[in-house]
């Protein structure tokens, strides 16, 4: 008798074009203002029109290099780079960090108080998934980076937002920090020196800031990325150095001061004297571990970065100025734009001062109609009622002076 075939289970069903898989809600407010724009730049090339890109803070772009020690000491460490590394970061680039928090006027920073990250960008997402449940939030400065922002919508945390004084050279507004403290607060964040607008915080400011956080038993995350980006004399002070009792996270990076963004390197240090940060500091060691490892060839660039020459820093500053003061010159002189003069980072953000509903349709028909991409201060956080753009002045000088030729040239055929 022979064998009856059962039916292949396994048979491929046909039913047409498959639905549409649905993705998670969380991320459909998930947004990236910086970048966002570029897939409408990419069209405007297609036309056959040259785009220039003053939206992204990417020194390697432009006629900036990362230190050649970097390079030779990755080239030592070949095999250090190729494998797995502590998923917090080797012991050799967390004691580099260290003795740099120490260099900067912070004392009893150990290695053990050092989580390393793929690069800053990661250092934000993780600390904020480490302390944030849905519903909770930090205060955050507007204008402030659009990642924490974004990572506020996937953790579906409502926005709470602070204002920086235009008027007063974009410092802190303490009155606006201590209004927006809520229930649901679990921190305060400060950009300093600041992106999108440049401002530096004083040192009065900061302390003012720490009396407020002590005030409402809340810790400060203080993002010093651009640290050593300065302008005119201006003074940078940790604001670790500052604070005495309220606990403090410093998050940091070498992607821009040492000009390596690819390596995507970052940190946080904590200053904690009483253990406050304790559980969330494990909590953070959970996620690094979560993620398996960090960035082999990172690792071996913080420890060279961090411990060797800084002559590139004087001479990159040198440079920037001359692009920063141009900036600061040719926005002010455009009818219908007014611009705060950076003291940091390599940002401006101007004002429009012109009869539009809104700086993303500015921004959007600037670059459709000139080429020149640059960001809308929608996307930053802004006083209600006023318009902003943010401005990158890494280029060369040429570079920016076709790009607000072209901006001026824009303003007066459409505003006249």
């Amino acid at each position: 008798m022979g064998v009856v075939p059962h039916k292949n289970v396994f048979q491929l069903h046909c039913c047409g074009n498959m639905k549409k898989v649905v993705p998670a809600s969380r991320t459909l407010g998930v947004k990236h203002a910086n970048r966002d724009l570029v897939p409408i730049a990419e069209q405007v090339e297609v036309s056959g029109k040259k785009v220039l890109y003053l939206n992204i803070g990417d020194p390697i772009v432009f006629d900036f290099r990362a230190p050649e020690s970097i390079w030779q000491s990755i080239e030592q460490h070949r095999r250090e780079c190729e494998g797995y590394t502590n998923a917090i970061g080797s012991n050799a680039a967390r004691q580099a960090i260290a003795d740099y928090a120490k260099r900067g006027g912070i004392n009893g920073v150990t290695k053990d108080d050092v989580i390393s990250f793929v690069g800053g960008n990661e250092a934000i997402i993780l600390s904020m998934q480490a302390l944030l449940n849905p519903g909770e939030n930090v205060l955050l400065p507007g204008p402030g980076y659009p990642v924490y922002t974004g990572e506020m919508s996937f953790l579906e945390c409502p926005l709470n937002v602070y204002q920086l004084d235009e008027e007063n050279d974009w410092q802190l507004d303490v009155d606006s920090i201590r209004k927006n403290v809520n229930k649901k607060t679990k921190a305060i964040v400060i950009i300093n020196p600041n992106n999108p607008t440049g401002s530096v915080l004083s040192r009065k400011n900061l302390s003012e800031l720490v009396n407020v956080a002590g005030e409402f038993d809340l810790p400060i995350l203080a993002d010093e990325t651009y640290d050593q980006i300065l302008y005119d004399g201006t003074e940078f002070v940790p604001l670790a150095s500052v604070s005495k009792d309220v606990p403090v996270l410093s998050l940091g990076s070498i992607s821009k001061t040492h000009l390596v963004p690819g390596f995507r390197a970052g940190w946080i240090y904590r200053k904690d004297p009483k253990g406050a940060l304790d559980d969330y500091f494990e909590a953070m060691h959970r996620l690094c571990r979560l993620r398996l490892s960090n960035a082999g060839i990172g690792q071996v660039a913080i420890e060279a970065a961090l411990n060797g020459e800084q002559n590139h820093v004087k001479e990159m500053v040198a440079k920037l100025k001359k692009r920063r003061d141009l900036t600061f010159k040719r926005l002010n002189e455009i009818r219908g734009l007014s611009c705060v003069k950076p003291k940091g980072a390599f940002y401006a953000f101007p004002r429009i001062n012109l009869p539009i509903k809104s700086d993303k349709e500015f921004v959007i028909d600037l670059l459709k109609e000139t080429g020149v991409l640059v960001v809308h201060g929608e996307g930053s956080g802004q006083k209600e009622g006023t318009h902003h753009f943010r401005i990158v002045f890494l280029p060369p000088e040429e570079t920016l002076s076709e790009a607000f030729d072209r901006i001026e040239g824009y303003i007066k055929k459409k505003f006249k």
